[in-house]
């Protein structure tokens, strides 16, 4: 009995040591994967996510601030083209 009880006492420390190392081996593995796919991305010359974002939410400001811009030329020319003295009028006051 007493063999039995070791011989499963072994079989157990021995699954518990593979398990173990079968984790070290697949977060190895995963590391490696990891630092071969940065690897090829900086070879291509990827830009990362967060650099894509920020230069999305700044061009986005710039667009918008562009289109606000234009509004007020827009309004702008207007006025001005409401205001502008007839040339008639100009030449008379430019004799006088």
């Amino acid at each position: 009995m007493q063999t039995k009880s070791r011989f499963f006492e072994d079989l157990a420390r021995m699954a518990g040591g593979a398990v173990s190392t079968a984790a070290g081996i697949k977060e190895e593995i995963e590391s490696l994967i990891h630092q071969r796919i940065e690897g090829m991305l900086a070879r291509m010359d990827v830009v990362p996510r967060e650099e894509f974002e920020a230069v999305r939410e700044m061009a986005t400001k710039a667009r918008t601030a562009q289109e606000a811009l234009e509004t007020r030329v827009a309004a702008l020319e207007m006025l001005l083209t409401e205001k502008k003295p007839k040339p008639s009028s100009r030449r008379a006051t430019a004799a006088d």
